[in-house]
């Protein structure tokens, strides 16, 4: 019967021990506590677009463009970037200045013409508006360019998100001044076109393809052209 063989070997020093280690933290990569400003300033620097958003949300929401309507803005994006425990945004890290600048003036566009229809519905006695909840499937799986088109279609006037479904990318729109089926799907056509125009102007390429492959087939891309219906 052999007898248990016990191994005996000095401590190594891996790179979890010598990094807690400041001298030879230090020694090997430069100072931990520089790392973790550089950690912080690029997580910073990530979530500087989502933090720019939602200053910009909450003076639209206010309809307000004022030092205080920024002071507030700011204030709040704070307390939900901060306070709360929000799971991260991970951003496609491509910018497409130019259709950007055509999201922006579509949307200001969109939202003048949604008001002038919304008031000529109201004044109009002769003709009760219909109404309408309608459910659009999306064609992006992803969380943040999801939320920008609800929050993009809950803007303009005559249409508001009632219900998101993200297990099925789903979004359920109330809208008014629908009478037939053919105005159901121009709200439905419209909706996927602000999503066409968000994933051109901040999505991945991956997305970007995949937006501009299914544009021939769904008809998103006259949608994006025309932005006709109440939430263009």
């Amino acid at each position: 019967m052999t007898a248990p063989i016990h191994h005996t070997s000095r401590p190594r020093h891996t790179a979890g021990h010598e990094a807690g280690d400041p001298i030879r933290g230090a020694a090997r990569g430069g100072s931990g506590v520089l790392g973790g400003k550089r950690g912080v300033l690029q997580q910073v620097w990530r979530q500087l677009p989502f933090f720019v958003w939602l200053i910009a949300l909450w003076m639209l929401l206010w309809g307000q463009f004022t030092v205080l309507a920024f002071v507030t803005g700011l204030i709040a994006a704070v307390a939900v970037t901060r306070v709360f425990r929000l799971p991260p945004v991970e951003l496609s890290g491509r910018v497409n200045i130019w259709y950007g600048a055509i999201f922006v003036v579509s949307f200001l566009s969109a939202v003048v013409r949604g008001s002038l229809t919304v008031a000529a519905q109201v004044l109009d006695f002769r003709h009760q508006p219909g109404t309408a909840i309608i459910a659009v499937p999306v064609r992006i799986d992803d969380d943040l360019i999801m939320t920008h088109t609800a929050i993009t279609a809950s803007l303009i006037p005559g249409s508001l998100i009632v219900d998101a479904d993200r297990d099925r990318r789903i979004l359920y729109l109330h809208v008014i001044g629908v009478r037939n089926a053919e105005d159901v799907e121009a709200q439905r056509q419209a909706v996927l076109g602000w999503e066409r125009r968000i994933v051109m102007a901040v999505g991945s390429r991956a997305q970007v393809a995949a937006v501009t492959s299914r544009a021939g087939t769904s008809g998103a891309a006259a949608a994006t052209d025309t932005g006709s219906g109440g939430a263009p």
